[in-house]
């Protein structure tokens, strides 16, 4: 009978699997993605609102559906909301952003813009996909209005029960 072989790291079991020695594959670099005018363009969706975000290179003017942030967004943790894909990246004011919102309430439309803000940026500089990622900014938050069930008040409250 023959020996068997014995591993002695980890690293050698791996390079065993795997059939070789060679490094891991690195993920292929992204390309920006911008148009004749140099912007990028994303969609950002939250609850039932929609947001079209182009951003340019700029002085950090945000324009939301032709008003000013601070006018559509009259709360400041909605602006605040906004703003966060530019503070994690370290891009604050370098970019000029111009979105078109519909659909849902302010604070669904405030994520949608937040998430189309932080998917443009990955399409402008392709490297900050990891930072914004890290932060959360680039998944599409699932939750929604649960739909109303006949047979009750709402979607899961029944109407007052009378024993009599």
């Amino acid at each position: 009978m023959s020996e068997q072989q014995t591993t002695g790291t980890l690293a050698d079991l791996r390079n065993l699997v795997q059939g070789t020695a060679a490094a891991p594959e690195q993920a292929p670099a992204r390309e920006p993605k911008r148009d004749a005018l140099g912007r990028s363009y994303a969609t950002g969706r939250r609850k039932d609102a929609i947001a079209r975000v182009w951003i340019r290179p700029g002085k950090g003017q945000i324009e939301i559906n032709g008003k000013p942030a601070a006018k559509y967004f009259a709360r400041p943790v909605l602006r605040m909301l906004i703003t966060q894909p530019f503070l994690v990246a370290d891009r604050y004011q370098q970019f000029d952003v111009m979105a078109t919102v519909t659909g849902g309430g302010l604070s669904g439309q405030a994520g949608a813009v937040r998430h189309g803000i932080s998917r443009a940026l990955t399409n402008y500089e392709p490297e900050l996909r990891a930072i914004l990622k890290k932060a959360g900014f680039l998944t599409r938050d699932p939750r929604v209005v649960e739909r109303k069930k006949y047979g009750k008040a709402k979607a899961r409250r029944s109407f007052q029960f009378s024993k009599r």
